[in-house]
């Protein structure tokens, strides 16, 4: 009997350890930057203000934006800004108000950036040459909110979230022609200012390109996430109270890993609230989330798990 205890024992610590309780992730809240291990403890952090977008580049410095209209790259060993692109100054928006709310690191070295205001997305090298610029189309058109997200899907196309019109185009590089829209619904809702869980519309942050061709979107004040085909289908989605004890309120960025689970950006929900959420495809049931208001406050648009490297994100 002994023998057999003194098997078991090592046996049952291994178990107990073999399984991650979370994921490493890093993110922006509470006037800082921050690295957060698989037990929610700091890792890595240092200070810095609100952003919208945020990037890990292969050498494992981080881009960021800084204020309302900078990308800079982070030298994550010494935490200083060792490159920056400063969009309300250069490339012909000299005196112009710019806000940037999306950019996305490209092959070679290249950078994609949305600038609202202009109303443009332009590709630049590191030495801040312009290389392409594409006009967006935007009905409402204001610094704040002419974009959110925006990510390059494929060789000349965009995918842009329009957060003051509600509605997420596809572009064609260079040309701006628009290929596919969506108008985000209402669902029969009328709008609601503000912010929180109360709050709603259709104010669009985050949409993914997935690999059946199908859009998925975070409505960001719609409190929902939802997947629609090439027609306009909805055919998947994720409401403001389906998931077990949580409240969804603006719902943010979006993450797929490699084994079909969705990752929810859920800001401004409050405290006792998740900032992040992962939900199983086909279950919904909530397999990991972050609750870390003390730490990082009410309000975190973006993050990046860290040890998902073939997300889409």
């Amino acid at each position: 009997m002994r023998k057999l205890q003194a098997l078991l024992v090592p046996v049952l610590a291994l178990s107990a350890c073999a399984a991650p309780t979370g994921h490493r992730v890093l993110t922006q809240g509470n006037g800082k930057l921050v690295i957060l291990d698989r037990q929610n403890e700091i890792e890595w952090q240092m200070p810095w203000g609100g952003i919208h977008d945020l990037h890990v580049l292969p050498s494992g410095n981080i881009m960021v934006q800084r204020g309302s209209a900078e990308v800079v790259e982070i030298d994550r060993e010494t935490k200083q800004v060792v490159w920056q692109y400063d969009s309300r100054t250069q490339n012909g928006n000299q005196g112009k108000r710019v806000e940037v709310h999306a950019f996305q690191p490209l092959p070679k070295g290249l950078l994609m950036i949305a600038e609202s205001g202009p109303a443009r997305i332009i590709e630049v090298d590191r030495n801040g040459i312009l290389l392409s610029e594409t006009k967006l189309q935007v009905d409402r058109p204001h610094p704040h909110t002419d974009t959110r997200l925006v990510r390059k899907i494929a060789n000349d196309r965009y995918l842009v979230c329009h957060e003051g019109d509600g509605v997420v185009r596809e572009y064609e590089q260079g040309t701006g022609r628009i290929v596919w829209e969506y108008d985000v619904p209402m669902f029969e809702r009328k709008s609601k200012g503000g912010h929180g869980l109360e709050a709603f519309g259709d104010k669009c942050f985050c949409a993914l390109r997935l690999a059946n061709d199908n859009t998925l979107i975070a409505t960001g004040n719609g409190h929902s996430v939802i997947e629609v085909t090439p027609t306009g289908e909805v055919v998947w989605q994720v409401t403001q109270d389906e998931l077990n004890g949580i409240r969804l309120a603006w719902v943010t960025t979006l993450e797929v890993l490699d084994n079909g689970n969705v990752v929810i950006g859920n800001c401004h929900a409050g405290k006792g609230q998740p900032l992040l959420v992962e939900v199983e495809r086909d279950t919904k049931r909530v397999v990991w989330q972050l609750d870390e208001f003390d730490l990082l406050g009410n309000s975190v648009p973006n993050s990046v798990l860290l040890d998902a490297a073939n997300s889409t994100r």
